[in-house]
């Protein structure tokens, strides 16, 4: 069944497109939601009279395809995913996750106009993407993949690796104050009288002549 769409139904067509579609579809669907026209003389008219209007959209959009693409191939789309030591993704990097990250920074592209290289990203690094824009624009996306983290475990090992030597220290610390406590116990078990220079028989000496 040949109608003629009245607004931009996505992997038809845009509005004012002519298009032969199934007629189940077009009786049951689209024509009650009032997206396309059945193709008579008097939709013909109809579609005559938007002409003006809807050159004026595709100037429109082309106009918004340029500014997207001027974005997409100034800007480089940054991503942070968990990832093992060899930089293999745990997950992958879909069509899906591109577009919510480009939604957030303002730029709405369709999943579908995304082109990505053996389908997914699959571990980190730099990818091309992709992606069609309005008419036969394109645009080249760089899709920087990085593990999150990474920054933080390098910081961890360097951490790890300087540990080892606080417990070093703090034993040998130990063992000086064991050393001079053991000296302080030889020093308290002797004659705080005993004379160092002085032997015994020199003792016996001084006795006697304080008896004489």
């Amino acid at each position: 069944m040949k109608v003629i769409l009245n607004k931009d139904i996505p992997s038809l067509g845009e509005e004012g497109d002519i298009k032969d579609v199934a007629r189940g579809y077009a009786r049951n669907f689209l024509i009650p939601k009032q997206l396309v026209m059945p193709y008579t003389r008097e939709a013909l008219a109809i579609l005559e009279s938007r002409r003006e209007r809807l050159g004026e959209r595709r100037k429109e959009k082309q106009k918004a395809a340029l500014d997207i693409k001027t974005r997409l191939e100034s800007e480089e789309l940054v991503l942070e995913m968990p990832a093992g030591e060899r930089g293999r993704l745990f997950g992958s990097v879909t069509s899906a996750t591109i577009v919510d990250a480009l939604a957030v920074q303002g730029i709405t592209v369709e999943r579908k106009r995304l082109e990505i290289p053996d389908k997914t990203i699959k571990s980190v690094g730099t990818t091309r993407v992709r992606v069609r824009l309005y008419g036969e624009e394109e645009a080249e996306l760089k899709v920087i993949v990085r593990a999150v983290g990474s920054k933080g475990g390098e910081a961890a090992v360097a951490k790890t690796d300087a540990s080892p030597t606080e417990p070093v220290a703090a034993a040998e610390e130990l063992q000086t104050d064991e050393a001079q406590s053991s000296d302080g116990e030889s020093d308290t078990g002797k004659n705080p009288h005993e004379n160092p220079g002085e032997s015994p028989a020199d003792d016996e000496a001084e006795k006697t002549d304080t008896t004489e």
